[in-house]
């Protein structure tokens, strides 16, 4: 029987990696973003025009209604919270509309997404969801203030969903990258908290579908960054934020 995979944000970096992994193990694809034309392009050079396209604006409610809909009508095996953007700035002079709608992106779609998908995965026993998260949630992050509590949020509701659903069946499974080759910080504006070397996509969706594979509900890649979170259960958050404030509002 043919399985169906859902991902959001499919159309760059993480996402697209996730689509080419993903119909390389053989799912019907659901494909997810605000570009029509984008997700046409991506559904003919990775599926040759196969996978389903839903262009849907995760910052808006309308989106993420539309989103949630197509989840209720066709059934995951698994789905992929890959969609999110940051912002970089003092919180105080960003567009606060801006930040609310990251915040609408990275954590609200994210939830919806998740909460609609278990209740058939529950009911069937079967299932995984990968929500993606960062190491940019594990600590507080000044001049990215929203996008590393939003991504802390995610890792957390993450690990707290997976605690009850497993009884279920179902995977829900963190994935913390680190710097990843992609348009990310473009799409931010700023550099300044591009920590180590960025890895490519693959190498992530490859941690994370060994995830899948064994089972596991966190992941943290490259490995390597295992020691900065381990550097932040050491450290006493308020002195963290001081010392990030320095790097990262250069």
């Amino acid at each position: 029987m043919t399985k169906t995979a859902l991902i959001t944000g499919a159309t760059g970096g993480i996402g697209r990696a996730f689509t080419t992994e993903l119909h390389r193990r053989g799912y019907q694809l659901i494909i997810t973003g605000r570009s029509t034309e984008k997700l046409t392009e991506l559904s003919q050079s990775v599926t040759g025009g196969a996978a389903q396209i839903v262009a849907a604006d995760l910052g808006t409610q309308e989106g993420i209604d539309t989103l949630v809909d197509v989840i209720r009508s066709n059934p995951l095996d698994i789905l992929v919270n890959n969609a999110g953007f940051g912002t970089h700035g003092s919180f105080a002079e960003l567009d606060f509309h801006r930040e609310l709608e990251q915040a609408t992106v990275n954590m609200t779609a994210l939830m919806a997404t998740t909460h609609e998908a278990l209740q058939s995965m529950t009911a069937r026993r079967t299932g995984a969801i990968l929500n993606i998260a960062s190491v940019a949630g594990f600590q507080p992050l000044p001049y990215m203030a929203t996008y590393g509590a939003s991504k802390a949020f995610v890792d957390k509701f993450s690990l707290a969903v997976g605690a009850e659903a497993r009884k279920s069946g179902v995977l829900v499974t963190s994935v913390n990258p680190g710097p990843v080759d992609t348009q990310f910080f473009e799409v931010v504006g700023s550099d300044a908290v591009n920590i180590g070397r960025a890895v490519p996509p693959e190498q992530i969706v490859a941690s994370a579908m060994t995830a899948v594979d064994k089972r596991r509900s966190r992941v943290v890649a490259p490995r390597s960054f295992h020691a900065m979170e381990a550097l932040t259960r050491v450290l006493p958050a308020p002195l963290m934020a001081r010392a990030t404030a320095v790097v990262s509002g250069r």
